[in-house]
């Protein structure tokens, strides 16, 4: 791009004009992009059929990564460097100017308008500082009302006489109300924030971050950096976001699409194992022990107690000539493939080619001088196959974890030493099972036939996983994970804190350990970007309780929110604060106990106010959503209503989990929070007055 002068002081044009010009040039130039390339002909370029369903897929793709979203802004920035970058910085050197967006858009002659956040030249947007100008002498931000540009908010970072202060329109995009779905953050990205977003993809990086601290949308933002710096290579390997329900994963399946990136798919981990259809659920002493990450030794050891040595001979006939193989030898081929520690499949392909190499060393001794051929035909004798079933018989996943969970002495025999009688007693089911059809399985019983399924078969690895909400996950569950990216890189993101299962994850540490990254490398973000000062000091009490020396959010917004501890009557009063509530603008969310929404869905529709369901998108209309406390967790609204805290630690199985879940359901507003209780507090809130 050409260099672009400041602003003189006699332009006839006021700056704010230019830069709506400049937005509608942009804007244009997009469209000329798109229409570009709706106009390809590929009918002389592809070769066959195959070729052009894959360059059509490819071209509409494309355009839809092209498509200008009206109440997304185009670009959100700009950086006038005081040099060319990259140039040498001589005396004299002019700069150059560059609008940062979520995109990058050229103009006909390919001269950039647009750059994208995600360029190098991109970077110091996010981290440029009084202290490190990085060359900038100018970034101005832009602020936006329905789409338009309304205002712009500069920096001189190489103007010493100029001190630094909070960017207002930075605040107030941090604090912008939320109806719909959760919406990207390139525009307000920190640099704490932008240095775990650029990171390389060799390498795991797990973020701990607290209520607020931009976690997920750092975790879906490096998705976006790396598809950007490494596409040829993500694009044969691919991506893959993992996130705790559906209701979560619908929350956030806007967020790359509005940054350009379609490809990203999304799963929970219950779809990663989903080998057979779950209809049964566990106590939490059976998921707990089903989750441990020892019952991985458990099926390998029954897994491979199948193999058995050969006592007796093959032999194999071909014309007149019959070749003898011993069974000693035999032993020894087995031997060695058990040796080497490969898939029990992949062994037991290898084992008939293996025999019929020993044959032909035999044919080749007796002057023969026998192919390749020759060795596929004794790899397929009937002696031969016979020899392979008897010796690695087929393997079925879910029939091995069957007959472990439902035969007694068969898993005795094969947890010797690894569970104890209790344990084994606790992971047993009450009564045996015949078929695999037949089985009530549970989700944990569904990992366990995943990782008995990778015994068997290599599952194919991703270039790059996101795993969030990650402190829930068993360390079976991790491993299923780790799996999926073997010979790829992950982002682990979570809060300790906000750990609710039976199993929650104790360390990140370990949890890596178990995901088989344990070089990754982890990171912690503190600063709160979305929670109110009032409402995050007042969750944190429970922090020592649930979570004893992790550091607590330290919020950084400007506007303190709203916040109160009311006592109400009953459920009346409770629908009565949501109304209050919906006055303001922005999402509102009723949470409560599970075992409390039947009754409050029935008293908001007494009362006339229309509701959603978790994951169902609000709009203007309809702006509340009631939650079951087991569901909050990733989701966040303008303002909450908390019904019954002591109701959500009594729907837990133990006062731990009940008080991590409260945390969870304190910490889902942006803007305001009203705790109602008829009852008593927990006591670990005791301190504030009712308000």
């Amino acid at each position: 791009m050409s260099a672009t002068a400041p602003d003189p002081l006699d332009d006839p044009r006021a700056p704010l004009t230019r830069e709506r010009t400049h937005l509608a040039d942009s804007r244009a130039a997009l469209r000329a992009m798109r229409e570009d390339v709706e106009a390809l002909d590929i009918k002389d370029v592809a070769a066959n059929w195959v070729n052009a369903q894959v360059l059509t897929r490819q071209i509409d793709e494309r355009i839809k990564a092209l498509a200008d979203l009206s109440d997304t802004p185009l670009f959100f920035g700009r950086l006038d460097y005081l040099h060319a970058p990259g140039a040498e910085q001589a005396e004299g050197a002019e700069g150059e100017r560059f609008y940062i967006g979520r995109r990058h858009v050229h103009d006909a002659d390919g001269d950039p308008m647009v750059i994208d956040w995600r360029a190098p030249v991109s970077q110091p947007f996010y981290r440029a500082s009084k202290k490190d100008p990085m060359d900038v002498g100018l970034r101005r931000r832009f602020g936006y009302t329905g789409g338009e540009l309304t205002a712009y908010e500069d920096e001189r970072l190489s103007d010493p006489s100029e001190t630094a202060a909070t960017s207002k329109l930075l605040q107030q995009e941090i604090e912008r109300p939320r109806v719909g779905p959760m919406r990207d953050i390139v525009a307000t990205i920190q640099p704490e924030q932008d240095e775990i977003v650029r990171s390389g993809l060799g390498g795991t990086v797990c973020v701990q971050g607290g209520p607020g601290t931009g976690k997920t949308a750092v975790g879906l933002h490096r998705v976006a950096y790396l598809l950007y710096a490494h596409r040829e290579r993500l694009a044969r390997t691919g991506t893959l976001v993992i996130g705790p329900n559906r209701s979560f994963l619908h929350y956030i399946e806007q967020v790359l699409p509005a940054l350009g990136e379609l490809s990203v798919q999304q799963a929970t981990v219950d779809d990663l194992v989903a080998h057979v259809e779950v209809r049964g659920t566990d106590e939490a002493r059976a998921a707990v022990l089903k989750g441990d990450a020892r019952m991985a030794e458990v099926l390998r050891r029954a897994l491979y107690a199948q193999v058995t040595m050969p006592t007796e001979p093959v032999m194999v006939v071909r014309g007149s000539r019959r070749w003898r193989v011993p069974a000693y030898e035999l032993e020894e081929i087995v031997r060695e493939l058990l040796s080497r520690e490969i898939r029990y499949g992949a062994a037991r392909e290898a084992l008939p080619q293996r025999i019929a190499h020993a044959v032909l060393v035999q044919m080749e001794r007796a002057g023969e001088a026998p192919d390749d051929r020759v060795q596929d035909a004794v790899a397929r004798h009937s002696a031969v196959k016979a020899a392979v079933k008897a010796v690695w018989p087929p393997a079925d996943p879910a029939k091995l974890v069957l007959r472990l969970l439902s035969d007694g002495e068969f898993l005795a025999e094969h947890a010797a030493g690894i569970l104890d009688e209790d344990e084994q007693k606790a992971v047993l089911w009450a009564k045996p099972v015949r078929s695999v059809k037949s089985a009530k399985w549970s989700s944990a019983d569904a990992v366990l036939i995943d990782e008995a399924a990778d015994l068997i078969q290599r599952t194919h690895s991703l270039g790059h996983v996101v795993l969030d909400e990650a402190q829930d996950l068993s360390p079976m569950q991790y491993r299923a994970v780790g799996r999926r990216c073997t010979t790829g890189s992950a982002t682990v993101l979570g809060d300790l804190a906000q750990g609710t299962t039976p199993w929650a994850t104790r360390s990140w540490e370990e949890a890596l350990a178990h995901l088989g990254k344990s070089e990754g490398v982890i990171e912690e973000l503190t600063a709160g970007f979305r929670v109110p000062t009032d409402v995050i000091t007042y969750a944190s009490r429970l922090l020592p309780h649930i979570a004893p020396g992790l550091t607590p959010v330290a919020s950084v917004r400007e506007n303190p929110g709203f916040f109160e501890v009311r006592a109400v009557d009953g459920v009346a009063d409770v629908v009565h604060a949501c109304e209050e509530l919906l006055r303001h603008e922005g999402s509102t969310g009723l949470i409560a106990a599970d075992a409390r929404v039947p009754a409050l869905a029935e008293a908001l529709t007494a009362a006339g106010i229309g509701f959603l369901a978790p994951g169902e998108e609000t709009t203007e209309e309809t702006r509340l959503t009631l939650v079951p406390a087991s569901l909050a967790k990733g989701l966040e609204y303008d303002y909450v209503v908390l019904d019954e805290p002591r109701a959500v630690v009594d729907g837990e199985p133990d006062e731990r989990t009940g008080l991590r879940r409260l945390y969870v359901a304190l910490t889902r507003a942006v803007s305001g929070l009203i705790v109602a209780h008829t009852g008593p507090l927990p006591e670990q809130l005791a301190g504030r007055a009712a308000g």
